[in-house]
């Protein structure tokens, strides 16, 4: 089992930095915002703060190193880079899935990484699917109690299971275990899809059910079939895969629905985030948080200091992009009007 887990983990890292894995024609939709400059903000840009607070702790910026990897040997290098870069910066960190921890003690390292983020929060991570291969309350204990984390995210992966070699394809009646989860784990548990987006109609029974927080992680960055077909032996699932090149709702369209149908719940914008300005548009929408996954991957493979000059580049851009428009905090960028939608400007309504 566990040289099926290195390999394959290992393999998705490797595609994801070597070869072309976003989805065909498909953005984030952010693009059709813009912000509408302010020439006179009236503030100083060395007073402007991007604190925010997140899981019920104080974090220096509202980003999120999204979940990425674990259970091999190159992720255990990767993961301890991301954790020091996020405890340095003051980023919230989230682990890939936990399910190798359970099923092999060969890359536990892996995912041992709150020695390096002591302070930040710190999320596990498991496939929503295995609640019906045998997993439930007791092996999400384990799982949190393993890693010291402040919270567990379901991710929700139906797309990457049907074309992934040998996934797991039974999603039926996942809502009431989901809900059991919720309800009888005592640390806030979460929900994330891996590239294709939740709209707010899935949020709401979501959020009905005990979830915390919802992670769009919507279509416009990596597609994770394209990942597996890249993987896949099979000739069938790889020609298949080929008509979902461009499936999934655009990061943006999750993050408007989900806060059209969803009160009081946390929204991650996650899902082809690049830019500290791609970060202030997806928060004048709707997001409290926004994940970052690949735009950080190469830096991990190399360096801490090399995470932190992305992070670095990533704060400074949204705090032009605050400086633009007048804004000083996080607060008052989530309510501004100086935005244009499709070139509608919010301005002059």
């Amino acid at each position: 089992m566990s040289l099926d887990i290195n390999q394959r983990k290992t393999e998705h890292i490797d595609l994801c930095l070597q070869e072309n894995v976003e989805g065909v024609n498909k953005t984030t939709g952010l693009e059709g915002i813009s912000f509408i400059h302010n020439a006179l903000p009236e503030i100083n840009f060395n007073e402007i703060s991007i604190e925010s607070s997140f899981l019920n702790k104080n974090i220096k910026a509202p980003f999120l190193v999204s979940s990425m990897t674990g259970g091999s040997d190159l992720a255990a290098n990767i993961n301890h880079n991301l954790a020091k870069a996020a405890e340095d910066k003051g980023w919230a960190i989230g682990l890939g899935s936990t399910r190798a921890l359970l099923e092999s003690d060969a890359h536990k390292e892996s995912f041992m990484i709150r020695k390096s983020a002591q302070t930040v929060p710190l999320i596990a991570n498991l496939g929503a699917v295995q609640l019906n291969y045998g997993y439930g309350v007791e092996e999400v204990k384990q799982i949190i109690d393993a890693t010291g984390a402040d919270s567990l995210v379901l991710h929700l992966n139906s797309l990457q299971e049907v074309i992934q070699d040998g996934g797991d394809l039974n999603f039926a009646e996942l809502l009431p275990k989901i809900e059991k989860i919720c309800r009888e784990i005592d640390q806030p548990i979460g929900i994330k899809e891996v590239g294709f987006g939740i709209d707010g109609h899935v949020a709401k029974k979501l959020k009905e059910v005990g979830i915390a927080y919802i992670d769009v992680a919507g279509a416009g960055g990596t597609s994770w079939s394209q990942v597996e077909k890249l993987r896949s032996k099979d000739p069938l699932k790889k020609a298949a895969a080929e008509a979902f090149n461009s499936w999934g709702l655009p990061t943006k369209d999750c993050i408007v629905s989900v806060k059209k149908h969803v009160e009081g719940v946390p929204i991650i914008a996650s899902g082809g985030m690049k830019t500290g300005l791609d970060a202030a548009k997806a928060i004048t929408i709707g997001a409290d948080m926004v994940g970052y996954a690949r735009q950080l991957l190469e830096a991990a493979t190399e360096s801490v200091d090399a995470v932190i000059l992305e992070m670095d580049r990533i704060e400074l851009e949204l705090k032009i992009a605050m400086f633009g428009i007048g804004v000083k905090n996080i607060a008052e960028l989530q309510n501004t009007r100086r935005l244009s939608i499709m070139g509608r400007s919010l301005l002059d309504e």
